[in-house]
């Protein structure tokens, strides 16, 4: 107790050097806080953007003869008619491990038709599902709303110069166009999507589909196990991870990660030096005080103690400030200078790692200075007196 009591009173004597100690650790934690919980953010908020943007995972029937393209995957059934899926295999889908991971499930089913004289590729979707899988579509016009809607393409559109609200038939149905996809430079703008219930009637193939686009949330979930899960659920199809979209989701999110452990890294070697040279300096001033206590008889591990607990105090101090301020700053950060409007995460484990990561630094920091201390000799106090 007594040692504690010298320790409270060291700090209570000085404390214009323990405040500057303190408000330096303070920044020091802060700045990881943020940039912790900032970049954690980001990486959310860009997985999430990703995980929308599109397909990862694509899964089309097992066949030998691939002749009709989309979207840059030759698939097979569309002409030839060989290995369908049906629409049952979609709850089949739904029941593997990782289903929690699984975003949107897009089915299509695609054909040939002859429209004004031109071969047209129709893809036959559920449009709610490939709205939400394809959420970089632009459509001038309306969003499809009844089963006789369709979307088109813009150079389709041109070819057969269609507008949003004309109307065409396809084998005896009638549609209207209510929108025409703004160009992108991929397949979509030769294609003809119409409801998938409705390509189904007219090429007189119920609860037919050719191929199924999945989008998984897949930034740390296991894409290639998901895969092969997949697979066994559907033994006649042949199921593709889309390598491309799933390696850059990753490597987003594991650039953003390092970028903040380096950052992270630098901060605490500087929070470190600073401890390092402020305990220094503590240590030299209080030179007489130290001699006098050694020649009062505190053994060298007493005066490690005093230095070591009052670094380890002023530590604690400045890691708990640290990860206020610093969850205060993510959460002005996050929306002012990155425009990530994801709530801020009040992470118990980050705030007990902020307290810890400061309290070591801290300590370690303070060896050297108490080693000093201690070994520092008692005749020093004598001569000053």
């Amino acid at each position: 107790m007594r040692l504690l009591n010298v320790t409270v009173k060291n700090l209570n004597r000085r404390k214009g050097r323990m405040v500057l100690l303190i408000a330096g650790l303070t920044i020091g934690v802060a700045t990881v806080v943020a940039l912790m919980t900032v970049t954690e953010m980001m990486q959310a908020d860009i997985t999430g953007k990703l995980d929308e943007y599109g397909a990862n995972i694509l899964i089309v029937p097992m066949a030998n003869d691939l002749s009709v393209s989309y979207g840059g995957v030759t698939v097979a059934s569309a002409a030839y008619n060989v290995g369908e899926l049906v629409l049952s295999d979609l709850d089949r889908i739904q029941t593997i491990k990782n289903a929690a991971n699984i975003s949107v499930v897009a089915p299509k089913l695609l054909g040939v038709v002859v429209l004004q004289g031109h071969t047209v590729l129709i893809a036959g979707v559920r449009f709610p599902d490939e709205l939400l899988l394809k959420q970089w579509w632009q459509i001038d016009g309306d969003e499809p709303a009844a089963p006789n809607d369709a979307l088109i393409g813009q150079r389709l559109a041109k070819t057969l110069a269609l507008h949003p609200g004309a109307t065409l038939e396809i084998n005896g149905h009638p549609f209207r166009v209510a929108g025409i996809l703004a160009e992108n430079g991929s397949q979509d703008d030769d294609i003809l999507f119409i409801d998938l219930a409705a390509a189904q009637q007219i090429m007189d193939k119920p609860q037919s589909i050719t191929l199924v686009e999945v989008a998984a949330l897949c930034t740390k979930c296991p894409v290639e196990d998901m895969v092969e899960q997949i697979s066994v659920v559907l033994p006649q199809a042949r199921v593709t991870a889309l390598r491309q979209a799933v390696t850059l989701r990753m490597k987003t999110a594991s650039q953003l990660g390092q970028f903040a452990l380096t950052v992270s890294g630098v901060v605490i070697v500087i929070g470190a030096l600073v401890v390092l040279t402020t305990m220094l300096g503590a240590v030299s001033e209080r030179r007489h005080e130290i001699g006098l206590f050694r020649a009062l008889g505190f053994r060298k591990r007493h005066i490690a103690q005093i230095i070591l607990s009052e670094a380890a105090v002023v530590s604690l101090a400045g890691g708990i400030l640290g990860w206020g301020m610093g969850m205060v700053s993510a959460m002005v950060l996050s929306s002012r200078l990155v425009n990530v409007t994801a709530p801020v995460s009040w992470n118990l484990w980050l705030a007990l790692g902020a307290m810890a990561g400061a309290l070591v630094v801290g300590v370690v920091a303070s060896i050297y200075p108490a080693v000093q201390a201690s070994n520092m000799d008692p005749t020093t106090a004598l001569r000053s007196l």
